[in-house]
């Protein structure tokens, strides 16, 4: 294990921040906006870090994906990806924040801005521990990669390229780490304290458009059924039981690790279900929201349209649905069961993206425990737990060659932050800045030499 470095660490981490949110680099609007702004922010990088644009090799391996190699003195072995993105999701502008999203306002303590949290904020400590570490004259053990995409909110096009050719040279990483997971507090009603929420797999992600063709006219005199009626019908079909609930490995870990937290009944309870999937699976499907997601593929229609006026019966409908695929099922199987729901010939089901659930990557491995080491170098009242991430992150391009992929970014979060990722007021606490910061220096100067 290389030798700890004495690190001074550079004050001015929140400005570093702001300036990296004042750049709207909304991939949804890229084609509208042009890509300058995404530019200017990899222009950012290097002017805000000197030493990693120095010394760590810069390679643009797509119009928005970067991977920057930061070598070692032992090449020959596996190295060590940390990823994060840079683009953000568009603002409504009828939503009333606090500070202009693209300020990147300072005050109270916080980092105010569209980003801060997903997913600017999170590469920033990255940066933040490897500039310190270069200051301070460290080599890591193995070589680490940066791999920073601009478009994983539209579906990661850059990670793609950057994990193909990754493949292409033959590199299968030790260990990947994305954004995800995050450190929260008191997990479950039972459950109190701060644990770190690690995710070993995601959900899978697919968008399915239904359409429904009828005969135009007048809405004076309208059929038994009209195209909004048929795909209406369609939707409402879709109910949370349309796919059956099994709970994942990463389940049953989880509440295991919580169950050594906890004492008593509620200790004996998490233990039992720990060791009963299937009752896990029944039991969280009936508590709804964030447990039912757990174990359930979800349906959620998000869109829909058809029509051109309030007298004029529509000759096209059309819905679209975003389903997040759990863990044990396919895309094509998912696809199967909303035909077999819908059941009905005359709505085509058009499927917009897929792709298909992450395998779970181990939670009894070098690389698990590397985390959780180096949790208690920034989190130290937090334990590591394993669980499986809702949304879609670039790192499901890497985990399907790379097995020990993880998502977690290193970061507390309150209950309110976590609403406001793609919400209003998203901010994020300085003083976690210091803390991902310290997250990676530990880890990076752990890391072990291997092969």
């Amino acid at each position: 294990m290389p030798e700890t470095p004495k690190i001074a660490v550079r004050p001015g981490s929140a400005e570093r921040l702001s300036r990296m949110i004042q750049l709207p680099t909304v991939s949804a609007e890229l084609e509208a906006r042009g890509p300058a702004d995404f530019d200017r922010f990899i222009d950012l990088i290097a002017e805000l870090y000197p030493l990693t644009a120095a010394t760590l090799e810069h390679e643009k391996l797509h119009d928005l994906g970067h991977l920057y190699r930061w070598r070692s003195n032992n090449s020959a072995a596996q190295p060590v990806i940390l990823m994060a993105h840079f683009d953000v999701v568009p603002v409504d502008e009828s939503d009333d924040w606090t500070y202009p999203p693209f300020a990147g306002q300072i005050a109270d303590g916080k980092v105010f801005g569209r980003g801060t949290l997903d997913d600017k904020g999170p590469l920033l400590v990255i940066l933040e521990a490897v500039e310190n570490l270069l200051a301070a004259g460290f080599t890591p053990a193995r070589d680490v990669y940066l791999s920073f995409g601009g478009n994983e909110e539209t579906f990661g096009s850059a990670a793609v390229a950057i994990a193909e050719e990754l493949q292409r040279r033959q590199i299968v990483p030790w260990l990947v780490i994305d954004e995800g997971g995050a450190v929260v507090v008191d997990p479950l009603p039972m459950v109190k304290g701060q644990a770190a929420m690690i995710g070993v797999g995601e959900k899978g992600l697919m968008t399915v458009r239904l359409t429904a063709r009828g005969e135009g006219g007048h809405a004076s005199f309208p059929p038994p059924l009209t195209a909004v009626g048929r795909v209406s019908r369609a939707v409402d079909r879709l109910t949370p039981s349309t796919f059956p609930a099994r709970s994942p490995r990463a389940i049953s870990r989880m509440l295991s690790t919580f169950a050594n937290r906890v004492t008593g009944p509620s200790a004996f309870a998490l233990k039992a279900l720990a060791a009963l999937p299937p009752v896990t699976a029944r039991i969280f499907a009936k508590l709804g929201g964030e447990p039912a997601a757990m174990v359930r593929t979800t349906v959620a229609p998000t869109m829909l349209s058809g029509g051109t006026a309030d007298n004029v019966l529509p000759s096209q409908a059309a819905a679209t649905v975003n389903l997040r695929i759990a863990l044990g099922e396919t895309t094509e199987s998912a696809l199967r069961r909303l035909r077999k729901r819908i059941n009905d010939p005359l709505i085509t089901i058009e499927v917009v993206a897929a792709s298909d659930p992450s395998p779970e990557s181990s939670a009894d491995n070098d690389q698990f425990a590397a985390i959780a080491t180096a949790l208690r170098a920034s989190h130290p009242d937090a334990i590591a737990v394993p669980y499986v991430v809702f949304a879609a992150t670039d790192s499901r391009h890497f985990h399907t060659f790379s097995p020990a992929t993880y998502r977690f970014a290193p970061l507390l979060m309150s209950t309110a932050q976590r609403a406001a990722i793609h919400g209003v007021d998203e901010f994020i606490d300085i003083a976690e800045l210091e803390r991902g910061e310290q997250f990676h220096r530990a880890l990076i100067t752990a890391l072990p030499a291997g092969r």
